[in-house]
């Protein structure tokens, strides 16, 4: 699952809404709206963005925020270490084989470190 994927069905479910009735109503297909919940699909496009926050009446720091959360959501990450050292490249390549292994917490301990 996606930040933005995570945050659209907490919204969905707060207020009640089936997959199918927020598809319906967004224009999208069910299936299209589970794959982007769950992260098997890439950020939403600006009008989809556009759609939900009319959808949920998301305006000004809620609307950023999805917003926020749909830049870092792209379910598949190329990351170009041309030109940076020898570390920085093996470190991107050991996260991409091990991301899957890594516990939970230790997810969000790098993710705190990175936010510094």
């Amino acid at each position: 699952m996606t930040p933005f994927g995570r945050r659209l069905r907490a919204l969905r479910e707060a207020r009640g809404i089936s997959q199918a009735a927020l598809a319906a109503a967004l224009h999208v297909s069910p299936a299209y709206l589970s794959a982007l919940e769950h992260g098997r699909r890439g950020r939403p496009s600006a009008g989809l963005m556009h759609q939900v926050c009319e959808h949920f009446g998301l305006i000004w720091d809620e609307a950023e925020e999805m917003a926020r959360l749909a830049r870092l959501s792209h379910p598949r990450v190329v990351v170009d270490t041309s030109g940076l050292s020898p570390e920085a490249t093996e470190l991107a390549n050991r996260l991409s084989r091990r991301i899957r292994e890594l516990p939970e917490a230790r997810v969000r301990e790098m993710l705190a470190l990175l936010a510094e």
